[in-house]
């Protein structure tokens, strides 16, 4: 584990699905839109967390299978318990060493992950080994240097004024390639010739209580980060987020996505 990825923490499903599983949820709406696969496909989805996109292929792609693939076996007992359904099964396994074999898939997808996997270039390339001849790879990131994860951004920057070393820790500062150019980039690199886009949705929460509580739950990098604050820390950051966001509303902020796809 590096310096920067100490406040990662991916165990608890519950704490993730209400810090950013119910975004992961509309924006995997608006991917699939763009993505337009075709009914009754077997899918992977590879770095699955708890299920947000694999329960969004499952309402609205008819799918003959999916397998959802990921490291953290807290979030797969977790998407194994929100997704009753016997097309779906969900693994243990990592993005770069797929539990698949050869040509058995028809859609590779991934969401919202890739820029965590430390070999991205061989994780798309195990998309690429798992999908029949001809089928459809798709992906998304977050765009973290853009600020298009509003709540997000909000909070690094708001750490960072109060401490400077929390700005090395803002996926804005981890990520960089989470661009539509990075993107391209990357993808030119695995041998893919893709075509990007943004997709956006925006991210409503009722009250400022309801935007910062999800922060106190432990789960992803910035709660952790300030999980690992004292007490005092944590009062302050809340009130320097308060001063900015808090206007005794609702607050709303953009959620935007890089997103590729290609005929393989």
């Amino acid at each position: 584990m590096t310096e920067k990825q100490r406040h990662d923490a991916w165990d608890a499903g519950q704490s993730y699905e209400t810090y950013m599983g119910r975004w992961s949820a509309r924006i995997a709406e608006t991917f699939l839109d763009w993505l337009a696969p075709p009914k009754g496909a077997d899918w992977i989805d590879v770095g699955c967390g708890t299920g947000a996109l694999s329960r969004t292929i499952l309402a609205r792609t008819n799918p003959a299978s999916v397998v959802g693939i990921e490291p953290s076996p807290g979030f797969v007992a977790h998407a194994r318990a929100l997704t009753p359904d016997d097309r779906a099964r969900f693994c243990e396994g990592g993005a770069e060493a797929l539990p698949l074999p050869d040509a058995s898939c028809d859609v590779a997808a991934s969401a919202l992950v890739l820029n965590f996997v430390p070999d991205r270039v061989k994780a798309l390339g195990e998309m690429r080994r798992v999908l029949r001849p001809g089928r459809l790879l798709g992906f998304y990131v977050w765009d973290y240097p853009g600020g298009g994860m509003g709540f997000i951004d909000a909070f690094w920057k708001a750490a960072a004024a109060l401490d400077p070393a929390a700005a090395e820790l803002d996926e804005a500062v981890r990520f960089p390639f989470c661009t539509r150019d990075g993107i391209a980039a990357l993808c030119r690199e695995a041998g893919i010739k893709a075509e990007v886009t943004a997709l956006e949705v925006e991210t409503v929460f009722d009250s400022f209580e309801d935007f910062f509580s999800p922060f106190t739950l432990g789960a992803g990098p910035a709660p952790g980060y300030l999980a690992s604050l004292p007490l005092d820390g944590q009062a302050a950051l809340r009130q320097a987020l308060a001063a900015q966001l808090d206007r005794g509303g609702a607050v709303r902020l953009t959620a935007r996505a890089w997103a590729a796809r290609a005929r393989m």
